[in-house]
Order: C-alpha cells, then structure tokens, then sequence
C-alpha cells in the first residue's frame, strides 16, 4: 500500500465534492442526534444511583421512540462514516501515512459504529425495560451479561477504530498536512464530544440527558459545520 488511493478516491483536493460530504456529512450528524434525543430525552431516577440511576431514564421510553432512534442510527451512522472521506482527502496529498490511518479508522466505523454499537445499544434498552416489567430484582444483572455477549465486543473493535481515525485527523491537521489552518484541528469529534459531555454538570435536565446522549452526533456535527464554516479559510 505505497499509494494514498489504493480504494479508487483521487487524492486530489476536489473541492466541490468535499464540500458536498460535508453537508451531507452534517445532515447525517443531525438525523443521529434526533435518534439519540429520543432515546435520551426524559428524567432519572434521583433516587437510584451508579448504572441503575443512568438506566432509569429509559424505562418510561415507548417502544415506538426505541424503534425509531435505532432506525435513525442505523441509517445515519454509516452514513456520517462515509461522508469522511472528505477529511481523508484533505490529508491524502500531503501526508499519506496519515490517510493511510485515517482510512482505516472510517472503515473501522463504518463496520461497527451502526450495527456494532448504536443498534446493539437500543437492544439493551429495549432488554432492560421489559426485564425491569418481568423481575426487577435481575433485570440489571441480566442485562449486564446481554451487554457484555451482543454489545461489548462491537463496542471495544469501534473504540480502537475511533482512536486510529481520531488521532490520524487530529495529527494532519495539527502538523498542517491539510489545506486547513493548524489550529482547525478543533474541528474532530473528541473536541465535540467533550463539549457535549461538560453539559452533565448542568443537572438532571430532560433536555440535558438528551443531547449528552448524543454525545458522538454531536461530535460529528460540530466537525463537518465547523470544517464547512472555516472552508474559506483553507487553502485551495
């Protein structure tokens, strides 16, 4: 693999295609924190604590908004994963060893990121909620074990993955392998997640339970909105 474009994309900059990845890349974001909203929106339970507080904001969840928000992820996930070869091309030309790696992060998204993670998820919300309607004395132990057989394993292969294309953006554009100023390297997905994941500190808040469980769509958009905003500001 001595060249960038082993899968067939150029490795040119194309602007106009960039662009529209982007702006697709930016609708999928949205489509997933709507299915996250769905799954997240609603209350704890102030009165539990540790998992079982965590978990009990989706035992009021109906099966519809279950159903819907795994929908929503299936479709949408793989689909923000794709629209990353529009960042792959930006560092294909200078540097690539870091497509190279980046690449492999995407695939490794793709992969697992829909059906390794997000829809394995709602399995387990959907297990906890009718394990808690049949025997609450088990149902967090039962579910446990369903999380560690049919969703840890896609869970920790998408982690790895994550990392890989996370660290490869990261470095491109911190090292200016990218049209993009340096600084834009604020514009990955940890940085967006992080802001998502300090809201918690404003409390049990319907609203706020929903967008810290959106924590990677969010990730997502505040990446490809803040690379379209700042496209100008690149080098073509």
């Amino acid at each position: 693999m001595s060249t960038y474009n082993d899968i067939g994309i150029d490795g040119k900059v194309d602007w106009p295609r960039i662009r529209k990845l982007f702006i697709i890349g930016l609708i999928a974001g949205c489509m997933n924190l709507a299915g996250d909203i769905l799954l997240g929106y609603g209350m704890e339970d102030q009165t539990q604590t540790g998992i079982e507080r965590m978990l009990s904001v989706y035992l009021t969840l109906s099966d519809a908004r279950i159903f819907w928000s795994a929908m929503l992820g299936f479709i949408g996930v793989p689909l923000e994963a794709l629209c990353h070869f529009g960042i792959y091309r930006l560092m294909a030309e200078k540097s690539p060893k870091h497509a190279h790696a980046y690449r492999s992060g995407i695939l490794g998204y793709l992969a697992f990121g829909g059906c390794g993670v997000h829809v394995p998820c709602l399995a387990c919300v959907f297990f906890y909620k009718y394990m808690m309607a049949a025997n609450a004395e088990t149902a967090l132990e039962m579910s446990m074990r369903f999380g560690i057989y049919f969703l840890l394993p896609g869970m920790i292969s998408f982690f790895i993955f994550f990392l890989v294309h996370s660290i490869a953006q990261i470095s491109a554009f911190a090292k200016g392998f990218t049209p993009y100023p340096k600084w834009c390297w604020i514009f990955s997905i940890p940085v967006g997640m992080a802001f998502a994941a300090l809201l918690k500190v404003f409390g049990n808040h319907a609203v706020i339970n929903a967008l810290t469980a959106g924590w990677i769509s969010i990730g997502n958009i505040w990446m490809f909105g803040g690379l379209l905003l700042m496209m100008k500001k690149a080098k073509t």
